[in-house]
């Protein structure tokens, strides 16, 4: 697809607007780019301490259930600020984009692309808990990257898609934001779906959140070597490979028929 090669024919180009990117998320800040460590540590930090804590939230009957916590919520983290900010790209890009005629699908991609700064750091937090109380772990735990980069292209596909979108309806970003708080707790980030007190009387609901909410046989499949110390479910596996093309897909697909309108748009 044209649309994602040119990251690599314009990779300077890419590369100097996800630094911009990059140091405009922190600017002003005493720590600057370290921000970019400390935050996702801060945040794992957070949910830690609120849900295992405070609230002593124990929605599965694992051992370490903290780690079970920490084991989800990279990708959601990854998936929830890489739309925010990726759907505002354009228009925020505005005076960029009237003035030079440049591959516009950089924009969002780079904002991804910073977002995926925090996410690897977050993903290598879990992987250094996991090899230390799972043991199980430490033969399973290299499936992660790849399962990581499937994630990624599926993020970057929807991503594109809501900031071709947003260009044109400024709505979609609003309606983006409304939507990942619900969704977030149809995610099975906090619980798992196998200790859903609904799975025996409303199997078919479970199935819904499931496989109708693309973003939980990803985390599923995470979940799996990270936590479990097993390989991830064919499922889950399968079901990320295919919605990571047809996210991809669709992205592009939604870019090209909204390109042309951009600049005017913007």
């Amino acid at each position: 697809m044209t649309t994602y090669l040119d990251l690599y024919r314009y990779r300077e180009l890419f590369g100097s607007l996800f630094r911009r990117d990059l140091r405009a998320k922190y600017k002003g800040s005493a720590l600057g780019i370290l921000w970019s460590l400390a935050h996702p540590v801060l945040l794992m930090l957070v949910y830690l301490v609120v849900f295992s804590f405070l609230l002593q939230v124990q929605a599965v009957d694992y051992d370490h259930y903290w780690l079970f916590l920490l084991a989800g919520l990279p990708v959601w983290v990854f998936f929830a600020t890489s739309l925010q900010a990726a759907s505002r790209s354009l228009v925020e890009n505005a005076n960029l984009i009237r003035k030079v005629r440049f591959p516009r699908q950089l924009v969002p991609l780079s904002m991804v692309a910073t977002q995926l700064v925090s996410f690897g750091v977050m993903l290598g937090i879990v992987v250094v808990f996991s090899l230390v109380y799972v043991p199980d772990a430490r033969d399973t735990v290299w499936v992660a990257l790849p399962l990581a980069a499937l994630v990624v292209c599926l993020v970057a596909g929807v991503s594109l898609a809501i900031a071709s979108l947003n260009a044109l309806y400024r709505d979609v970003e609003h309606l983006v934001a409304a939507l990942l708080l619900p969704w977030f707790f149809l995610t099975p980030v906090l619980y798992s779906l196998e200790n859903v007190p609904a799975v025996s009387d409303h199997p078919r609901l479970v199935d819904l959140i499931h496989y109708v909410n693309f973003v939980t046989p990803a985390v599923e499949a995470l979940r799996d070597p990270l936590f479990f110390g097993v390989l991830p479910g064919v499922a889950d596996a399968v079901y990320l490979a295919v919605s990571a093309l047809v996210s991809l897909t669709v992205g592009a697909l939604v870019f090209r028929r909204v390109d042309d309108r951009v600049a005017v748009e913007v």
